[in-house]
């Protein structure tokens, strides 16, 4: 069967994933429903499962948006991954794994909208409409969501990578795999410029600032005032305690926007601070624990 050698760009895109066999025909997606600086231990062996497994790429999903962006860059720029196994339980905020099986199913309307998907924000803006139609060519999706089973894991990919069709069943759901070969040459797109909340984004592409209408000014004295909608759900939430913002020192603040930035809960530019979708969410389950 017709195998392709993949070009030194190969991946494109950075993220929480592994690189295994370029030749395999599976990737598998891992979904993270818990934040990404406490990832839990069974999901890493389930991402290790799958390596050994024989899989080309097994990785952690955590967005519906930017992350499935990232995770179609990846797989289109590889011909020869013809499945991806969608594994993991399936994320309450996030809805991740419903959006790649929808994606896979149905595509995208006008507006790189996930057609189907009951995610809240399952948009793919920044993907041109003819990577990601050829990620629905390429791929079979093997919807796996909330299994944790890593013997069935294992099992999915093990089929996938057969010669002669082979039947794999799963939840009722039926699939007769194998290992088809390439899908034609590698496709290479790597994200650019991106658009963090493209709902505000309206007709043409515009620099992504000009389309945050909650883009936070932190100059001089409107520094504290304006992000404490965000900060006052975050800050010091490890010691069980929120602290006044304003009786922060400027050594704090600025340490724990370093941490913020750090964890991607927010993007910091020269003169502002902008709250990423994974600052939100945060915010709003801190909010929640605390209140």
């Amino acid at each position: 069967m017709l195998k392709v050698k993949l070009p030194e760009e190969y991946p494109p895109e950075e993220g929480r994933y592994a690189r295994g066999n370029d030749y395999s025909p599976v990737a598998v997606c891992v979904i993270l429903n818990t934040f990404d600086f406490k990832i839990p231990n069974e999901l890493e062996e389930l991402v290790m499962t799958a390596l050994d497994a024989g899989a080309a790429l097994a990785g952690l999903l955590q967005t519906e948006n930017i992350g499935i962006e990232k995770m179609v860059c990846n797989v289109v720029a590889n011909p020869n991954i013809r499945y991806l196994v969608v594994c993991g339980e399936e994320s309450p905020g996030h809805l991740v794994g419903d959006a790649v099986v929808a994606l896979a199913k149905n595509g995208v309307n006008e507006k790189k909208n996930i057609i189907g998907a009951k995610a809240p924000t399952p948009y793919l803006y920044n993907l041109p409409l003819e990577v990601i139609e050829r990620f629905r060519q390429q791929i079979s999706v093997l919807d796996l969501v909330d299994c944790m089973d890593k013997e069935i894991v294992s099992e999915a990919i093990k089929c996938c990578y057969q010669e002669n069709p082979t039947d794999f069943s799963y939840k009722g759901e039926k699939y007769r795999l194998y290992d088809p070969g390439a899908f034609g040459e590698p496709l290479l797109h790597k994200i650019i410029w991106t658009v963090k909340k493209p709902w505000l984004a309206q007709g043409e592409r515009k620099q992504p600032t000009l389309a945050m209408k909650d883009v936070m000014d932190v100059r001089r004295n409107k520094r504290r005032k304006s992000i404490i909608k965000y900060l006052s759900g975050v800050m010091q939430a490890h010691k069980g305690e929120l602290k006044d913002i304003f009786a922060l020192s400027e050594w704090e603040l600025n340490f724990h926007l370093g941490m913020l930035k750090k964890g991607h809960f927010v993007d910091i530019y020269e003169d502002v601070v902008m709250i990423t979708e994974e600052g939100e969410y945060l915010a709003e389950m801190l909010k929640g624990e605390k209140g």
